[in-house]
């Protein structure tokens, strides 16, 4: 259909005027009717999205569901770009592009807070009317206990809305931005501007390091790989497409042709269109509930129960005692007089005293475990904690990739699978990567010595997403011994193949047979073996990966040649197994977790059989399991009764983990800890009751921490709530 007949492009262009505000939810409303379908509109995580998440949600699906030649007209761009004058208007009218805005209260705002404490006005009070009867001593306690409470609350206020403005950072100062110069004649100007100054619109070309300014619907893309770790804090890479249609079932993290705000290129190049910046990025709809205040714990609200009874107390009796004893003694101020030293003695002067120093303590104690205390009430909520959220990377497992198998198409062990994965792997110079290194640190610790020096590398076919695989061309010399006892070299050359079994298999037509070593033909009943095996191995928690080689003529020493030509009638030669083996301290520091009251639960982004793999090695249950697409299936009520009865939840975004630790809070009315070190972790440790952190975590991280471990060890934290116990008993 013409663009000048379709009626969403008439209803694009009539609402979205260049002289007009922008109005993204008639665009989407347009866009609904015409597909059929509302994107976006399934609930996450067992509740209802703001407002501002259902935008963002739904733009988004919009932009990964249109075909190519619309999306410029959903943010009144071309395939030139954005002139000056017209990116400079949209500036104006967007805003700079911060994806959180510091709407925070300044310091003297927060300072004025903390000191609005009821305790603090009681011992205020009390601390005049002991000045008033000449009592100074008493008095300046009063005050002293007044600036100790004010300092640690306004300490632990002034982290939290610091933690907001950390994520600015992630974004790079400057970007390349292609725009539209010329009247007439317009031609394509590639410019660095500032990354604030993005606007809707814009196009931006990309490549390795690179990060993206905003969200981005891709244009073109060349082999491209992006990391996505700073939303899902998985080391995982993600290709991505632009020459696809999206449909509306993808989670919103899984679409090919977005890319995200603060996520980063590994590999490939391409050209993206800016469709969101600032406020009406996914990443800002991530982290604007960050800096806000938080509803006060038992503990909190005990100490403010205490100081309002006092209050109505001494506003109700201290009256009447000064009434009756003027009565009797018609002495207005020696009534007056024993009035104050009533109400003085019904405040409990030493009991903020007795509070701050337990805490003190405990914070010092603490310290000397390698835990350090941002938050003094973290103490006392670390000793009542009686369910413990943690992520399984580096917290179960050692958060390094292994190497566990080289196993041939029988099962058995072989080491010349090991020698051509350790070739290729060697002389592999593109993304080398954590397999990479396993391969090589297992053939070294295990004493294997290929002597990769007699082999010299040809040439190079990298990995893309696309074929799974990468291939190396190696040759080496083989010495031949004629009949005048003369020695010759001949060259041999092979190219070596590793990647994603399937794959890699269907490359093979021959197989190394078990026992005579010779290449037999690769048959059906083979190919069910191995891929029988590769199941076996992957329910076990393993990524597995194939191994395959071919001799190859020495006039193909180019890549000039099609690599489908080259990685072609290969021998399988079998399988190598990787795990992110689990810590050997876990499952003893868990059970002592469990006998002082603290369940433990798994937060994870990774995939649900490596999540039960660890999980079971390290003692937790695995009866009962979910992951965070199917809790977006459930409805409220379904959504919490299921957030309580699981131990295992994989496959999480930031917005499900926050979701869940509140769902454990309102509902289950638990203390909630949360570790975590990364991003994609904020959301939940701004919501936990308890957040701890690492020293080696992110900054956004550690700002909003109330406990830091100095390491990533559940023993260090399995110290610090017996320390609470012992400080709070």
């Amino acid at each position: 259909m013409d663009a000048a007949t379709n009626p969403l492009s008439e209803s694009l262009m009539s609402k979205h005027h260049p002289h007009q505000s922008t109005n993204k939810l008639s665009i989407l409303r347009a866009f609904s009717c015409c597909s059929g379908k509302r994107f976006g509109g399934k609930k996450s995580s067992g509740g209802p999205r703001s407002d501002a998440e259902e935008r963002v949600y739904t733009w988004l699906y919009a932009l990964a569901k249109a075909e190519k030649n619309l999306i410029f007209e959903f943010v009144r761009s071309t395939k030139r770009g954005l002139s000056f004058k017209e990116a400079e208007r949209r500036l104006k009218e967007e805003g700079q592009n911060i994806p959180v805005h510091d709407t925070f209260p300044s310091w003297w705002q927060l300072l004025w807070k903390a000191f609005l404490h009821p305790f603090n006005i009681i011992l205020i009070v009390m601390a005049t009317l002991s000045y008033v009867a000449d009592d100074n001593a008493n008095g300046c306690i009063m005050l002293i206990l007044v600036l100790i409470s004010v300092s640690i609350r306004f300490h632990q206020e002034y982290n939290s809305s610091k933690a907001a403005k950390q994520l600015s950072k992630l974004v790079r100062s400057s970007v390349r931005v292609q725009r539209c110069a010329g009247k007439i004649y317009q031609t394509e100007l590639v410019v660095q501007i500032d990354q604030r100054n993005i606007v809707p619109g814009d196009i931006i070309p990309f490549g390795p390091g690179d990060l993206f300014p905003g969200d981005v619907r891709l244009i073109t893309s060349k082999e491209l790989v992006v990391s996505q770790s700073s939303l899902t804090g998985e080391s995982g890479m993600t290709e991505k497409v632009a020459d696809i249609t999206e449909e509306s079932n993808t989670s919103l993290l899984d679409l090919k042709n977005i890319c995200f705000m603060g996520t980063s290129v590994i590999s490939g190049c391409g050209t993206g269109l800016v469709i969101s910046t600032g406020s009406n990025t996914y990443m800002s709809t991530i982290f604007s509930t960050l800096g806000k205040e938080k509803q006060p714990d038992a503990f909190e609200k005990g100490v403010r129960c205490i100081s309002y009874t006092l209050i109505c107390i001494m506003v109700v009796a201290v009256p009447i005692i000064i009434l009756s004893d003027y009565w009797k003694s018609h002495n207005l101020s020696k009534s007056i007089v024993f009035g104050i030293s009533v109400a003085v003695a019904l405040t409990p002067q030493m009991f903020p005293l007795i509070v701050n120093t337990n805490l003190a303590r405990g914070a010092i104690v603490m310290a000397k475990g390698r835990c350090i205390v941002k938050s003094a009430s973290a103490i006392q909520k670390m000793g009542s904690m009686d369910i413990l959220c943690i992520d399984k990377t580096g917290t179960l497992t050692m958060d390094r990739v292994i190497m566990v198998h080289h196993l041939d198409a029988w099962g058995f062990s072989n080491e010349i699978i090991l020698r051509f994965a350790f070739l290729n792997s060697y002389f592999k110079t593109e993304l080398k990567g954590p397999i990479d290194d396993a391969i090589l640190a297992y053939a070294y610790i295990n004493g294997y010595r290929f002597q990769a020096s007699s082999w010299r590398k040809i040439d190079e076919i990298p990995f893309n997403f696309t074929r799974r695989r990468m291939s190396v061309i190696v040759e080496t010399s083989l010495s031949i011994k004629d009949d005048e006892n003369s020695h010759s070299a001949d060259i041999i050359r092979y190219v070596i193949t590793k990647g994603a079994l399937e794959e890699t298999l269907n490359l093979c037509t021959s197989i190394k047979h078990v026992e005579s070593d010779a290449n037999v033909a690769l048959t059906s009943e083979d190919r069910q073996r191995i891929l029988r095996m590769n199941e076996e191995l992957s329910n076990d928690g393993l990524r597995v990966l194939g191994v395959a080689m071919r001799r190859i003529s020495k006039r193909a020493h180019t890549m000039a040649i099609d690599y489908r030509t080259v990685e072609s009638g290969m021998i399988f030669l079998g399988i190598i197994s990787f795990l992110d083996p689990p810590k050997d301290s876990a499952e003893q520091a868990l059970w002592q977790l469990a006998e002082r009251g603290v369940k433990a639960k798994v937060l994870t982004g990774d995939s649900l059989i490596l999540a039960i793999k660890v999980c079971r090695e390290v003692g937790i249950s695995t009866t009962h399991v979910t992951t965070g697409p199917d809790l977006d299936l459930l409805d409220e009520n379904k959504f919490h009764e299921t957030i309580k009865r699981v131990t295992v939840l994989a496959r999480l975004t930031p917005i499900q983990k926050l979701r869940v630790v509140q769902s454990l809070q309102k509902v289950g009315n638990h203390v909630v800890g949360y570790l975590g070190d990364g991003i994609n972790d904020s959301l939940a440790l701004d919501a936990a009751d308890v957040a701890i952190s690492v020293d080696s975590g992110a900054s956004v991280a550690k700002n909003l921490a109330d406990i830091i471990l100095l390491e990533k060890d559940l023993n260090v934290l399995v110290l610090g709530v017996e320390n609470d116990c012992n400080s709070m008993g």
